[in-house]
């Protein structure tokens, strides 16, 4: 996934599988945010800006680009043991059992990578927010871009994170992921201020 063309991402986004789906998305939208940071990040370098806040920013959010890459791979991997989990056999009630285990195991898998990126969501939240008082004002409509992708990842990531709860028998596991889940208000919220304060720099 990391080296298709989004041509070819898109194909397979729109074919009829179970992965890529919405989980890569939503990776590729904190992926997008995330390059958009690096990149206002890197147009805020004269004398004028304050270098080390826009050296720590840049370098957080080319980090994070990398890291919710590679959750959108991850998502399409844990989906596809979820599949795989699916078409076990259930003639007898061992196979019933060992199927039914499997599947609970697998969506619980299915859960991490949407909550690694809630995670990620929120950082990313905090260094859009960091940036734009220093950031050069001629691109900061680009963090309102930015801020508008970290959105639609974390309210997806809510939603696929919640897909999975029901058929995860784990308590514990099932109350720490309904916990981040929960996350995805506070994430939106803050990406909705963060865009309203780029309008009014701009003037609208």
């Amino acid at each position: 996934m990391r080296d298709a063309t989004i041509a070819t991402f898109l194909s397979q986004l729109s074919a009829r599988t179970a992965a890529p789906g919405g989980g890569a998305a939503a990776a590729l939208h904190a992926a997008q945010a995330a390059a958009l940071i690096a990149m206002v990040a890197r147009y805020s370098n004269g004398p004028r800006h304050d270098a080390v806040l826009v050296g720590r920013v840049r370098a957080a959010a080319d980090g994070l680009m990398d890291e919710t890459l590679g959750l959108a791979e991850a998502d399409a991997a844990a989906f596809g043991k979820v599949a795989s989990a699916y078409r076990m056999p259930k003639e007898t009630p061992e196979e019933k059992a060992a199927r039914s285990q499997a599947i609970a195991d697998a969506l619980g898998g299915a859960a991490r990578p949407p909550a690694d990126l809630m995670a990620a969501t929120v950082r990313l939240a905090g260094l859009a927010e960091d940036l734009l008082p220093a950031a050069n004002r001629n691109v900061i409509s680009d963090l309102a871009a930015a801020a508008a992708a970290i959105s639609a990842a974390a309210v997806t990531a809510r939603v696929n994170i919640e897909a999975n709860l029901s058929g995860i028998k784990d308590d514990a596991l099932r109350a720490e992921l309904a916990g981040v889940a929960g996350l995805a208000d506070g994430v939106a919220d803050r990406a909705d201020r963060l865009i309203v304060a780029v309008r009014e720099e701009m003037g609208q």
